[in-house]
């Protein structure tokens, strides 16, 4: 498991470090729906019987698929922000 981490971690910054400026707002919606997908599998492993420790380390993938989740709706919100027409003033 910590192998398969480790490499998902290396490729996962490496893809993400070649992305060029203009891309990482549709990057980050993408890695909402990842996270949103993280929020759901940690909610089911909630329902199982788990130690100590599982629930830990469960809580803490939520909390930070959530952050992840709200800082890149922000994110997309100030970019679409941008495109909108401003409207002339009276």
């Amino acid at each position: 498991m910590i192998f398969v981490f480790v490499f998902s971690f290396l490729v996962g910054y490496l893809l993400i470090s070649k992305v060029p400026q203009r891309l990482h707002t549709p990057l980050m919606s993408m890695t909402n729906a990842i996270s949103a997908v993280t929020i759901l599998g940690a909610l089911l492993l909630f329902a199982v019987e788990m130690g100590p420790v599982e629930k830990v380390l469960g809580a803490i993938a939520i909390l930070t698929a959530v952050f992840n989740v709200t800082g890149g709706f922000v994110v997309t919100d100030r970019m679409l922000k941008l495109f909108k027409k401003k409207e002339p003033s009276e």
